[in-house]
């Protein structure tokens, strides 16, 4: 005669756990279907890849295979520090990504906010439009654009000469003075529109009646605005604020490559153009690998760091 034995309430707790996931997983047969192309595609491009890493560790050249490279440790990762280079793309690549974040990542907020104010829906859609429509268009294009009116004899220089502004016209992408701002505010005018999409998202789900209760005790549009709004919406903004700060080494390579020129150099050289022009231009592939794995780690740094942040501060995190 056999007897089951009692099983003990860790036993009980896994045995629920498996038999709900996987009633769950049945009843999402379809969806888990629909999934599964994404994730064979992020396992042949994302995850395969990363066998490419080691080349950070090994002097690799592009006649020989990965395997066959000798390893050399960190050597490459001290050429990488002792550069006298280094020093010039970090504070680049901060100084941009800071005025990015600062002004770029709150000034989409601000407009979801007022766009969402506006009371004519044929208003609305008109600026919507004209807001998105540069995020569409390249940063080739764009940058063309950019280069035709920065120039000595380009609209922006007519508008200041007019206004007196300035007394002698100046080739702005010329000046590495002016370069920061140039790559901030055109990044803005590309993105301000676009970025602001997942906030008016976000307000569109907000319970209307706490706005209908806010009219009745004599609140006006900005304190709705202050007092509902903003508060509805915070874990958003949490969540997109976590991964920019995760991304604040990223610079945009596609934009800084556009408008990047020998005069502006040492403006305009951040991490993503220096590990190009050093593993693609120059064939430095493990030089390029070894920084490009540096910034993988710190923006992974970053990532840990700011959600856990958020997850003490405001209780909002990522995972």
């Amino acid at each position: 005669m056999e007897i089951d034995l009692p099983i003990g309430p860790q036993g009980n707790k896994k045995k629920i756990r498996k038999k709900n996931f996987m009633l769950r997983l049945k009843r999402q047969k379809y969806l888990q279907l629909m999934a599964i192309p994404g994730i064979i595609w992020m396992l042949i491009f994302n995850y395969i890849p990363m066998y490419g890493i080691i080349i950070a560790f090994k002097k690799f050249n592009i006649v020989e295979s990965i395997s066959s490279a000798p390893w050399v440790g960190f050597k490459y990762f001290i050429e990488v520090f002792q550069d006298e280079q280094f020093m010039v793309v970090m504070k680049n690549t901060l100084g941009i990504s800071f005025y990015k974040l600062a002004i770029g990542f709150s000034l989409p907020i601000l407009f979801a906010l007022f766009l969402n104010e506006l009371k004519y829906v044929g208003l609305k859609k008109i600026v919507q439009t004209i807001s998105y429509l540069p995020h569409f268009l390249s940063w080739v294009i764009l940058g063309g654009i950019l280069m035709t009116w920065l120039s000595d004899g380009g609209v922006i220089n007519n508008i200041l000469l007019t206004f007196h502004i300035i007394k002698v016209p100046t080739d702005f992408l010329a000046e590495p003075n002016y370069f920061w701002a140039i790559a901030v505010i055109s990044d803005i005018w590309k993105e301000l529109g676009w970025s602001a999409i997942i906030y008016l998202a976000a307000i569109a789900s907000i319970d209307q009646e706490l706005y209908e209760a806010a009219t009745m005790d004599g609140a006006g549009r900005f304190v709705k605005m202050f007092r509902i709004t903003l508060p509805c919406i915070k874990p958003t903004i949490v969540i997109l604020f976590i991964l920019a700060v995760s991304g604040i080494l990223n610079a945009n390579f596609d934009q800084i490559l556009v408008l990047n020129n020998q005069l502006n150099a040492s403006s305009s050289n951040v991490i993503d153009l220096y590990v190009y022009r050093m593993g693609i231009v120059s064939g430095r592939f493990s030089y390029s690998a070894a920084l490009g794995l540096f910034k993988s780690i710190i923006a992974f740094i970053l990532l840990v760091s700011a959600n856990t942040l958020s997850k003490k501060l405001n209780e909002t995190s990522l995972f």
